[in-house]
């Protein structure tokens, strides 16, 4: 099993869904947890609380606006005041569907800042120190967007393409640092399917009002579409494989894209 005792890791949008899945999996691992997202004091604690309960030995909240450099630079001084990110997971992320001659020019804005521009801050921030320390684990969570395309969806494939690219530079730029004892520095992206999150939400009402029927109809349509396995993947499937990425036996494997998509873009 994986051991993160004296690591920590920062994961944004880590108050729910497949962030906060990835944090419960690191916190298991015995890392401490840099949490971060857009919630309320009551919900921050209670993913604090919860993450505690996992087994981080401390867990406490970075407030941060990732469509402002300013303030993601303001929280990436704060978590290195408090130790340093050893392990950085880039999971904040929005979406919203339509085609793009009707794609309003502020959600372009707001899709590129958060899923693609904020990362790149993160990185070029934690990297250095990473490669300093000789350990250090960047996990980014594109989607089957990053690899592939589907209509309605222009800034999110966009953001989500430039995503895997950047990963790809970093992992090649940082892939000497460290050594296999020490685990070395990687970058990878994983890539998820459908995914049972809220996210997924708008596109699932869509489809039910569409055709007329109830939520799990929606869904099974929906994966019928695309996802030749028919099923989707839990947060903590994702979760997991993060885990897996931060072990030192993992050492050689960077710049990558990774799916977890039930065979949608081998198709």
């Amino acid at each position: 099993m994986t051991d993160l005792s004296g690591k920590t890791a920062l994961v944004t949008g880590s108050v729910q869904g497949i962030g906060l899945a990835i944090a419960e999996a690191l916190a298991g691992a015995g890392a401490r947890i840099a949490v971060h997202g857009l919630a309320g004091d009551a919900q921050i604690h209670e993913a604090c609380t919860r993450l505690r309960r996992s087994g981080a030995p401390e867990a406490e909240f970075f407030e941060g606006d990732l469509r402002a450099p300013d303030q993601i630079d303001r929280m990436m001084d704060a978590v290195a005041a408090w130790g340093g990110a050893d392990i950085l997971v880039n999971n904040a992320g929005i979406q919203q569907t339509g085609p793009l001659a009707e794609m309003p020019r502020e959600v372009w804005d707001a899709t590129i800042a958060i899923n693609l521009s904020a990362p790149f801050h993160t990185m070029k921030a934690a990297l250095p120190i990473m490669a300093e320390r000789g350990y250090g684990r960047v996990i980014n969570i594109a989607s089957v967007q990053g690899i592939i395309a589907s209509k309605e969806k222009s800034p999110y494939v966009a953001a989500k393409h430039g995503l895997v690219g950047l990963s790809q530079v970093a992992g090649l730029e940082y892939a000497a640092a460290g050594d296999r004892a020490k685990g070395g520095v990687t970058v990878n992206c994983i890539c998820p399917g459908w995914t049972d999150t809220a996210i997924i939400a708008p596109q699932v009402r869509e489809r039910a009002e569409v055709l007329g029927c109830d939520r799990e109809t929606a869904i099974a349509d929906l994966l019928k579409e695309k996802q030749p396995s028919l099923r989707m993947s839990d947060p903590s499937e994702i979760a997991a494989l993060a885990l897996w990425l931060c072990s030192p036996i993992a050492h050689n494997l960077t710049a990558t894209a990774i799916p977890i998509d039930g065979g949608w873009t081998a198709q």
